[in-house]
């Protein structure tokens, strides 16, 4: 996977389109993230002896990685990745050739 947790990404596609957020989880196996503050949905909890009168909680859900894309310099990019001459491999941005950050 490109993504990792906390990277700034935009959303691509799909009904929250051109907003940005930090990645908060990433699940490889299902190949989806939460993002903090996007995709909010409203789920029932029980009561419980720290919430005794249960009640709805919004809570952010999962997006699949098609439907984002990693933020390097303010734009939108593509992450690959680049071989040193020493060896050791390197994450760049596909649309400026620069290293990214983690």
């Amino acid at each position: 996977m490109f993504i990792k947790k906390g990277m700034t990404v935009r959303v691509i596609n799909g009904n929250h389109k051109g907003m940005e957020g930090k990645i908060l989880r990433v699940f490889p196996k299902k190949e989806r993230v939460i993002i903090e503050g996007i995709n909010f949905i409203k789920k029932a909890i029980r009561p419980s002896q720290e919430n005794p009168t249960g009640g709805m909680v919004e809570k952010e859900a999962t997006l699949h990685i098609s439907n984002i894309m990693a933020i390097h310099g303010n734009v939108a990019t593509r992450i690959g990745y680049k071989f040193m001459e020493d060896g050791t491999k390197v994450r760049i941005s596909r649309k400026t050739n620069e290293e990214v950050d983690s």
